[in-house]
């Protein structure tokens, strides 16, 4: 009997440390996508200032702004005018400069929650360094 509540208690760790990381959201910026569709709208936790840009495939310039807030950064776009294609968002603070990619289809439109590339900024500024 001690051997099975002594197995129940680590197997009771064990879960509990899995679903802390699950929560812990990814590290790139803690981006979080709550709505996607037209409109998509996303949450930068643990952000106070960062710049967000909006590319299509080509690299020409749709949006781009300096958002900031107290407790991180919320916001919404609508995307009802983009013809279809594929798209990226791109957020830049001190520190690095992290891609996602949007993809607008007919009515769908998905923006990644995981980013498809980020480059750290070092203190140096002759160097960085780039994760893919």
């Amino acid at each position: 009997m001690k051997k099975i509540i002594k197995l129940s208690l680590v197997c009771a760790v064990l879960l509990s440390g899995l679903s802390t990381y699950a929560i812990d959201g990814n590290e790139n910026f803690n981006l979080h996508v709550l709505k996607n569709g037209k409109v998509i709208t996303f949450g930068l936790n643990q952000t106070q200032k960062a710049s967000l840009a909006i590319y299509d495939n080509d690299g020409t310039l749709f949006y781009s702004e300096n958002a900031s807030g107290k407790d991180g950064i919320l916001r919404t776009f609508s995307l009802q005018d983009f013809p279809n294609g594929t798209y990226f968002l791109e957020v830049e603070d001190n520190t690095k400069k992290v891609r996602y990619e949007i993809v607008v289809n007919n009515d769908v439109t998905t923006l990644s929650p995981k980013a498809i590339s980020a480059v750290y900024k070092s203190s140096d500024k002759n160097t960085s360094v780039a994760v893919r």
